[in-house]
């Protein structure tokens, strides 16, 4: 799959998104192109999950899904002990739709990120603050430890501030897939209040997406563009 979108990336680089996208239009039925444009409009590239050394397939496999459905462009992953190694079965392809950064430490990515304008809290068991108290008229991502520890004590420091998820029961913790279920459909609820539309993606990076979306609806694509082009 990574080398498939390795050569469609290259495609695009080299003979630009809006060629690739109408070679390729014609292959699509206008339901699936707009299903595709309906999908497009609605993603946020401000809003970022990040998530430190998971173990379990299956957590990673539906923390990936989660972070597509929400319509999330951005998925990082901390992988300083554990490859993040999702589970195919569970993802059902959803890694196809989104944009992962491997980082081998939280502060790199955390740095990263403040350097694009970001800010960006740990989520943390007992935090004073809960993710409905986070500013959304900025850029926001949110990093999450694994199922066992939780976030380790340096990316918490490398963060700007710690926050919680509301809990009401005697239980003490959701599983990682559950807990970012919870906060970053929230947190991405009000940021698209907050900016007043749904998605955000700046016009060269739809384009972008655009075309490599068609090429992973077709197969054959990179034949066809070879061959074409």
């Amino acid at each position: 799959m990574w080398r498939l979108a390795d050569a469609i990336q290259q495609m695009i680089e080299r003979h630009g998104a809006d060629t690739i996208c109408r070679v390729l239009e014609p292959m699509l039925t206008p339901a699936r192109i707009a299903r595709i444009d309906t999908v497009l409009a609605a993603r946020l590239q401000s809003v970022i999950t990040i998530v430190e050394d998971t173990y379990d397939p299956r957590n990673a496999a539906a923390t990936i899904r989660t972070t597509e459905a929400i319509g999330l462009h951005e998925l990082h992953v901390i992988e300083p002990h554990q490859r993040f190694s999702a589970s195919g079965g569970v993802t059902l392809g959803a890694h196809k739709w989104i944009t992962m950064a491997r980082w081998p430490r939280a502060e790199e990515s955390v740095f990263a990120l403040r350097a694009r304008g970001f800010r960006v809290f740990a989520t943390l068991p007992g935090a004073a603050h809960t993710i409905d108290d986070v500013d959304v008229t900025t850029p926001v991502a949110v990093a999450f430890g694994n199922e066992r520890d939780g976030l380790t004590e340096s990316a918490i420091a490398a963060c700007d501030g710690a926050v919680g998820v509301p809990m009401y029961g005697f239980t003490e913790s959701f599983n990682l897939s559950v807990t970012v279920a919870l906060a970053m459909s929230r947190i991405a609820a009000r940021r698209r209040a907050a900016i007043g539309t749904t998605g955000d993606l700046d016009d060269e990076l739809r384009r972008k997406l655009r075309a490599r979306w068609f090429a992973l609806k077709i197969r054959g694509a990179i034949g066809i563009l070879e061959r074409t082009l």
